[in-house]
């Protein structure tokens, strides 16, 4: 019996139970494969340039063409997931990256492998569908922690993926480490075929097409800004128009899907006060998350002979991150279970504040390598709450239908400030960079710092106003079925 089959059977049936139990971690595999193998370029980086004798500017594409294409890929994923046939896009995306996966393995040209690793950045846009599966076709509460455990291993991902392809690469080779994500996604793809149910009857999903590529247009040209630093410093004019260009690409995007029938994301559930302000606490917060885990990363594999850092390998590297994977999946457990004493917004502030507590660790100890452990543990922690606590905000003011494309945005707006992240850490150590040497002062890590306890302080203050400005309600995803306007059985998907 199929899922699809599974789910058309009369409720309370020992198929739909087999299925329910079946479904939870299908749903958290196929996130947390996504996020890893969207991870990969980032230890393959120096291996790529070296085996097809490309530069580290051009081997470094292989994961911002992944990043690209999965934020352009997203809202268009999310709003066909939000209609009838969400199984079959799910399916299908899930067969482009293992089409992208083969062409990473295969003896092909670079082109071939950046085409590969664009396929394999699509998958990334399944998160907010594997939300909006949870949200239909799991009992109430359930689907609370899940959703909050989907959305933290997205993140978590990373942790797991950077150390299994930087020892494969080590050990194997480039193909062997990108042969993993191969396999990976192709058992995702069969669990996904085998547990994912059809949608609920009576939804409708509609692509608007122009709206699509005109978002497409802003989101690349904002990411390939955020990519490349050294356009800003070299070609400064370039830049600048180009960064205007984004501007009114994305504002011709918003003005479009306010008067078009078939929005690609509804920008007028967007402007809700609890929806915006917690995209905004997602956006500032993102940059000072993925600022600090670079500045981390970084420090560790420079070299004794800088006058500080670790020196550390590719590989080594990678086990760094674990405290961070564990801790952030540790918090993502508790989450849920704070969510039913502590309000959302709250629990954002909280997480916040756990984060530039991270920063505030990195920036006064990291002598030796415990306390960097230390500090990439926070880091975990805060950002392991903050994604948990994130789509509990969203949605509760969320229809059940929209769950795929509210999330969706969310994920945009999280990529945005992630890739945001890194280019200010790298522009700031660009800018202690004396002419002569090769990595920067030490003093130049503890200035991006305090700018991430200023970007986790403005995220604090954030959620803390949109604690205050929220009226006491329940949150759909965990509100009693039934109750009018929480997202209940009463409630008309649209």
């Amino acid at each position: 019996m199929t899922a699809a089959e599974a789910h058309d059977q009369p409720t309370g049936t020992a198929p739909i139970r087999s299925e329910a139990r079946l479904l939870v971690p299908a749903l958290i595999f196929v996130a947390l494969v996504v996020a890893a193998v969207a991870s990969l370029g980032t230890p393959l980086i120096t291996s790529v340039a070296t085996t097809f004798h490309v530069s580290l500017d051009s081997a470094q594409w292989t994961l911002t063409i992944a990043l690209l294409s999965g934020a352009v890929a997203t809202p268009v994923l999310g709003r066909l997931g939000a209609g009838p046939h969400r199984r079959t896009t799910i399916l299908a995306t899930l067969a482009i990256v293992v089409v992208g996966g083969a062409l990473t393995v295969l003896p092909l040209p670079f082109a071939w492998l950046l085409a590969g690793r664009a396929a394999q950045g699509v998958g990334l846009g399944l998160t907010a569908l594997m939300m909006g599966v949870a949200r239909d076709h799991l009992p109430e509460e359930r689907s609370a922690a899940t959703i909050a455990l989907i959305s933290v291993v997205s993140i978590i991902g990373a942790g797991v993926g950077y150390p299994l392809a930087a020892l494969l690469a080590e050990f194997g080779g480039l193909r062997a480490a990108y042969g993993l994500g191969l396999l990976v996604t192709a058992i995702a793809f069969v669990t996904a075929w085998r547990s994912m149910p059809a949608a609920p009857e009576g939804r409708s999903a509609h692509v608007n097409v122009p709206g699509a590529l005109v978002l497409a247009g802003g989101l690349l040209l904002v990411l390939f800004l955020a990519g490349e630093r050294t356009l800003w410093s070299r070609h400064l004019a370039v830049a600048v128009a180009l960064a205007v260009a984004a501007v009114l690409l994305l504002c011709v995007w918003a003005v479009s899907e306010l008067r078009t029938g078939t929005p690609l994301v509804d920008v007028r559930a967007v402007r809700h006060p609890a929806v915006a302000g917690a995209n905004i606490a997602m956006f500032i917060g993102g940059i000072g998350m993925y600022l600090l885990l670079t500045l981390i990363t970084r420090y560790a594999q420079t070299p004794h002979s800088a006058g500080y850092g670790f020196g550390l390998t590719t590989f080594v590297a990678g086990l760094v991150l674990i405290p961070f994977s564990v801790l952030g999946f540790v918090a993502g457990k508790l989450t849920p279970r704070v969510r039913k004493w502590v309000d959302g917004p709250l629990l954002l502030a909280g997480s916040a504040a756990i984060v530039g507590g991270g920063f505030v660790l990195f920036a006064a100890a990291r002598s030796n390598l415990a306390e960097l452990l230390a500090a990439m543990g926070v880091l975990g922690f805060g950002v392991g709450s903050f994604t948990a606590a994130m789509p509990g905000v969203i949605l509760a003011v969320t229809p059940r239908s929209e769950t795929s494309s509210a999330m969706s945005f969310n994920y945009v707006v999280r990529s945005v400030g992630y890739s945001l992240g890194s280019a200010i850490g790298g522009l700031v150590l660009a800018a202690g960079t004396d002419t002569d040497r090769l990595f920067p002062d030490d003093d130049a890590y503890t200035t991006a710092a305090l700018i991430g306890v200023a970007a986790m302080a403005i995220t604090t203050l954030a959620a803390l106003a949109l604690a205050r400005r929220r009226s006491p309600q329940t949150d759909p995803v965990t509100a009693p079925a039934g109750v009018p306007g929480l997202g209940g059985a009463s409630r008309t998907d649209s």
